[in-house]
């Protein structure tokens, strides 16, 4: 019988089309999670005139989908460490998919409050999981690049779900924006049931998955006999990656997990009161619905963009020249908008917003790929969870403090708050020490004093 370490022969391995392909899968759940995520700040102008409400009386629906999303994101990563990524990933998947659909039937504020609250448990578990399935899909030189291409696809959902704002909820209204965001998701999940397979790294734990993990690893190129053993059963765990939360707090992980908790806070804060409100703000200062649609739009194209380039200068830069950078960047940017006039038809504006999206977006992404290699794959789900769950509680506030800003001090205070938030995860991120070093050499010629990659 010959003894195997998956994650020797994953992390040194191939990067064969069958990996792209399941990348691409995981990435497709996060693309309807971005998607279903934004609904809620594209529908509230219509909302506001259908129930003659102002814009301050969502301040508490728009942070109770929130919520859910941080309850979600920690029982998501606990739950995708015991029972499986894939499983955890799928359930929160067709969660939220469903609950999206109902969301069409609500009538009051209580109503599309609960519905919102449940969606956002599905909502919150399914980025951990999709993170860490990415993760352990793909070998080590790729992974920050693929969990940031996994990442990135909130960003581009919500880039979709702006599309889709400005087309349907002048014609259709907002219960066909949630009727279209909760069927497609739900027809994805059901594909994914059947061609998804589960974590090599959790089937290796699990002695009774080892033929279910001969054949994935027969797909991705290696040759294994069917009485091949794993290293790394549960029975071989150490006590120091034991699946619990105080697992992320012990000496050697301790100063990492604050950082991260502080970083996705102020991450989630700056970037949640953009998404939720940008609409709404926008609205207020005199664009049309589908003007300010398209201004979120940008917003979340230029973090597409933003997160797909800082995802290729980690591998040749590492994550702290790159994440200290872009965080710096994104200060600037928010205080640069914040000094700028609005108007619907500024070129300048709309280029602000791509900068200012794509900085804060491209931070947030790769936040997830930096936590995936704080820790070991034991508790991935759990750290990367957990550390998600804080920084919904920045998620949760992001209305309240978007709104308090717009109080005190309008569109100003409104972006000025970004530029706050950001000096915050500056610091927390300059605090973690298990950066994510450069995968792409860089050569230095000290003749010419040019660097080159190889």
């Amino acid at each position: 019988m010959r003894t195997i370490d998956v994650g020797a022969i994953l992390d040194e391995g191939r990067w064969t089309n069958y990996q792209k392909l399941l990348i691409l899968a995981t990435a497709l759940t996060i693309i309807l999670d971005g998607v279903d995520n934004q609904l809620l700040g594209n529908a509230i102008p219509s909302l506001m005139k259908e129930w003659s409400l102002a814009r301050g009386a969502f301040s508490t629906v728009l942070a109770i989908g929130p919520l859910g999303m941080m309850i979600g994101g920690a029982l998501g990563g606990v739950l995708g460490d015991r029972f499986g990524r894939r499983t955890a990933l799928l359930i929160s998947v067709i969660l939220f998919a469903v609950l999206t659909l109902a969301t069409a039937t609500a009538n009051g504020m209580f109503t599309l409050g609960v519905l919102r609250f449940l969606a956002g448990l599905g909502l919150g578990g399914a980025m951990p999981n999709a993170a860490a399935l990415a993760s352990e899909y793909a070998p080590r030189r790729e992974r920050p690049f693929a969990v940031t291409l996994t990442i990135v696809c909130i960003p581009l959902g919500g880039t979709l779900a702006a599309i889709l704002s400005s087309h349907v909820l002048p014609t259709y209204g907002w219960r066909t924006l949630f009727v279209l965001g909760g069927i497609i998701p739900i027809a994805l999940g059901l594909i994914l049931v059947k061609f998804l397979p589960e974590s090599p790294f959790y089937m290796a734990h699990r002695q009774e998955r080892w033929p279910e993990l001969i054949v994935l690893l027969r797909k991705l190129g290696h040759d294994l006999s069917v009485d091949s053993a794993f290293v790394g059963n549960a029975s071989k765990r150490s006590s120091k990656t034991r699946l619990s939360i105080s697992a992320l707090f012990v000496k050697d992980f301790r100063r990492d997990t604050l950082g991260l908790f502080g970083s996705f806070f102020f991450c989630l804060l700056a970037n949640y009161v953009g998404i939720l409100l940008l609409v709404a703000t926008l609205t207020g200062a005199g664009f049309t619905q589908a003007a300010a649609s398209n201004a979120l739009g940008w917003w979340n194209i230029g973090g597409v963009a933003g997160a797909i380039l800082a995802a290729l200068c980690i591998q040749r830069f590492g994550s702290r020249v790159t994440m200290l950078a872009l965080s710096a960047f994104a200060i600037l940017s928010a205080f640069s908008v914040a000094a700028m006039r609005l108007d619907q038809q500024s070129t300048s504006l709309s280029l602000m917003f791509i900068l200012l999206g794509g900085s804060l977006n491209a931070v947030q992404t790769t936040m997830y790929a930096l936590a995936a290699n704080v820790y070991p794959t034991e508790i991935r789900s759990t750290g990367i969870g957990t550390a998600v769950a804080v920084g919904r509680i920045g998620n949760v506030l992001a209305s309240y403090t978007g709104n308090f800003a717009l109080d005190i001090g309008g569109p100003p205070a409104f972006f000025s708050s970004f530029g706050i938030a950001m000096v915050i995860v500056f610091i927390s991120l300059a605090t973690i020490r298990r950066q994510i070093h450069a995968t792409v050499p860089t050569i230095v010629s000290f003749k010419s004093g040019v660097s080159e990659g190889r």
